[in-house]
């Protein structure tokens, strides 16, 4: 059989899904003469199972390398296409195959780093090459990597990707491959501890001593740097700390609090958070929580921290008080 045959008999024997993606981007007319070879076929009825599956095997066959029967590329692209294709046209779809993986390659490895990874590999870069970078994540990771950047370079980099430069595809090619070559050195690397990571440490030490030694600590931080202090003082009890708070004490401190705050405040809240808040509230206090969620608009996020901190605030006076009692703390 030819090999025009050979590609209908096989196609006979695929499904036609798997036809269907086989026959991507072949040139129409190679379609063509592959279509009336299966229709040559299919009129003398010649398409017995002991021949389709002995081209079925002939092509499997060319899809292994001899040594250890593993999938050869190389062998597919340079054999296989050659004998079903014209040799320009697989030449062009080999040029192409070889061409796409290592920029799918290049995106994985920009994709799959870790944010700290990503903001070291920028540093000193051009505003366009973060751009482009930036372009290619998801919202929330590109936010992430865009927070933890300098002032200047967050607003040269916004800019250029508000009036973006028209950037062709070899240029982004060789971003997406300078930054990958960057991140391979970087793996595993860590940003310097930030400022407020640090005071938040120093505020959980603070809040385990007790009251008298820790407000005489507090008074000599004070004396140094009041906005530091004020920073400590907020940071012994978040949000995020409200799992941690006993029963009854956060019992105590959601009686103060509004339920539309409340509601407010759990908006896209953790899980474990609301959890937590909701098991903590009567009944009735629950039917009215999700009454005014369920007359809340589509709220801003400033407006959701800023509830956020009104429902702690009973909490942070009960801990300067000495009153608030901690689960594993």
């Amino acid at each position: 059989m030819t090999g025009k045959q050979k590609a209908a008999m096989l196609l006979m024997s695929l499904d036609a899904a798997t036809a269907t993606e086989l026959l991507q981007g072949i040139d129409a007319e190679e379609i063509h003469e592959i279509t009336m070879e299966l229709a040559r076929i299919d009129a003398s009825q010649q398409h017995d199972a002991k021949e389709q599956a002995k081209v079925a095997q002939e092509f499997l066959g060319s899809l292994h390398q001899k040594a250890d029967q593993s999938f050869s590329m190389r062998y597919f692209l340079n054999e296989t296409l050659v004998k079903v294709l014209s040799k320009d046209k697989a030449e062009e779809i080999r040029s192409q195959i070889i061409r796409t993986p290592k920029k799918r390659k290049s995106f994985a490895e920009i994709h799959s780093a870790r944010t700290d990874e990503l903001v070291l590999a920028l540093e000193g870069e051009r505003p366009q090459t973060i751009a482009v970078v930036l372009s290619e994540l998801d919202p929330r990771k590109s936010q992430e990597v865009l927070s933890l950047l300098s002032k200047e370079t967050q607003v040269k980099a916004v800019c250029k990707m508000t009036n973006p430069d028209v950037v062709g595809p070899e240029v982004k090619w060789r971003i997406e491959c300078m930054v990958s070559e960057r991140l391979k050195s970087l793996k595993g690397e860590t940003l310097a501890e930030r400022p407020e990571q640090a005071l938040r440490k120093l505020a959980i030490v603070l809040s385990g001593l007790a009251i008298e030694l820790r407000d005489l600590l507090l008074e000599e931080i004070k004396k140094q740097d009041e906005q530091t202090c004020a920073m400590v003082r907020s940071l012994m009890l978040t949000w995020e700390d409200i799992p941690s708070v006993a029963d009854r004490s956060l019992q105590e401190a959601l009686r103060s609090v509004e339920m539309g705050k409340l509601a407010l405040a759990l908006h896209g809240a953790d899980a474990q958070i609301t959890q937590k808040i909701r098991s903590n509230i009567s009944e009735r206090a629950a039917a009215t929580l999700d009454e005014e969620a369920s007359l809340m608009q589509e709220p801003m996020k400033r407006e959701i921290l800023d509830a956020r901190e009104e429902a702690v605030k009973p909490l942070r006076e009960a801990n300067e008080a000495g009153k608030l009692r901690f689960i594993g703390r």
